[in-house]
């Protein structure tokens, strides 16, 4: 999640619906406490079997689970712990909403232009994970379109945590799977670094230190970040001062980042992150897929814990920070710059806000899904891009450089 109310509403947590963070991608924040119309009966979790392991697809350190449909390809949902709600698209609430049923009360949105607007409340019969069936699921519809185009494929809906809260649910991040067993069966003999929540919040909140001084941060499978820190109260030593990054789409609306390495280390548990990059902002700190991705995740809502593992042998160093200088708005046919990072190399090649990107290495914006571009930017110094400003079109290099040492 990249953007949920601040300290002072934290005890309206367990009552409001927090929507995890690549749903920033569509510019949603809550209006006030908004409440999720209560299930008139109540859900259901079944296993038809003891372990179910399913495979999951890790877009920009992302969980997404593809689920078998009769036609026109899987249904696709992220798997968002930052997400005190489940979300679903209006075709997938048509295929698993209760038929006959009598309309359930709408949820009051704001947008980040300050409109609101309610979105439907519905629902689900069913919704089945493998041989794991959830029943009487409530549920928001919401149009995932502008979600899909920002992924490069279509997105059906958001799995929020409480959908398994009769469940012990696991993310392997570096097997890319993720496992189900009933509540209560094995969720406290997992192997690892074993932290706290409060299940009643309905996301999982858990202590962790950072320099040297208690912060409570949202374990956020829905966000691609690394370590979102609000600063507050905190005395932070930088090896690295915070520069102003890209501009990222938040449930408040746009926000530039301010990105910077600290000196002290970051404690999650017995694991330690040596002098991390940290995202500051003014919001609730997180910890988004770019930490949880060196680890097997366990969350158990009946014990209330979070468990940590991951093998001895691997770095939890937080390595150089690259970018591009650009942030996009991804539709289908373009790709629309929305901000240019100053001083950068795409600043320099003149490079504007508002600029349209149709081609990438001579290929059609639309052959580019987030996937293919993170890959391929991760390993090149620079990409062609080719863009229209007004009627006039032209190709530029655009160089990588390091934004944080």
């Amino acid at each position: 999640m990249t953007a949920v109310p601040g300290s002072p509403l934290v005890p309206c947590f367990a009552r409001s619906l927090l929507l995890g963070g690549l749903l920033a991608a569509a510019l949603i924040v809550l209006s006030g406490c908004a409440l999720l119309p209560r299930n008139p009966e109540p859900g259901r979790t079944t296993f038809s079997a003891p372990l179910v392991s399913l495979p999951i697809v890790l877009t920009a350190n992302t969980p997404i689970i593809e689920i078998p449909r009769s036609k026109s390809g899987p249904w696709r949902f992220l798997v968002d712990t930052g997400s005190s709600v489940t979300l679903v698209s209006p075709e997938f609430a048509a295929h698993a909403g209760r038929r006959g049923a009598t309309p359930e009360a709408g949820v009051s949105v704001r947008s980040a232009s300050g409109e609101v607007i309610t979105l439907p409340a519905v629902t689900l019969r069913r919704l089945d994970l493998g041989d794991v069936r959830f029943e009487s699921v409530p549920a928001v519809v919401y149009d995932f379109d502008a979600l899909s185009d920002h992924f490069g494929e279509r997105i059906d809906g958001v799995l929020g945590f409480p959908l398994f809260r009769e469940t012990v649910l696991t993310l392997d991040y570096p097997q890319s799977m993720l496992h189900l067993t009933p509540a209560g069966s094995s969720g406290g003999l997992m192997p690892g670094a074993r932290l706290r929540f409060d299940p009643a919040n309905r996301v999982p909140l858990v202590p962790m230190e950072v320099a040297g001084q208690p912060v409570n941060a949202l374990v956020d499978t829905g966000s691609d970040g690394g370590l979102q820190l609000n600063p507050a109260g905190l005395a932070l030593r930088f090896v690295h001062p915070p520069v102003a990054g890209a501009k990222v789409a938040t449930l408040a609306g746009d926000r530039q980042q301010r990105l910077g390495r600290i000196e002290d280390p970051a404690r999650l548990g017995t694991h330690v992150f040596s002098q991390p990059i940290v995202d500051l902002n003014d919001s609730l700190s997180s910890l988004g897929g770019g930490l949880l991705r060196h680890f097997v995740a366990t969350f158990d809502q009946s014990r209330g814990e979070l468990t940590l593992f991951r093998d001895p042998g691997t770095s939890l160093a937080t390595p150089a920070m690259r970018s591009g200088g650009l942030s996009f708005r991804r539709t289908p046919a373009y790709w629309r710059v929305s901000h240019v990072i100053a001083g950068s190399p795409a600043a320099r090649a003149g490079i504007q806000e508002g600029d349209l990107v149709i081609r990438i290495e001579g290929e059609p914006v639309a052959n580019w899904t987030l996937r293919r571009y993170d890959a391929v930017s991760a390993r090149v110094s620079a990409l062609q891009l080719t863009f229209l400003h007004g009627l006039q079109e032209r190709t530029e290099r655009v160089e990588f450089f390091t934004l944080v040492p």
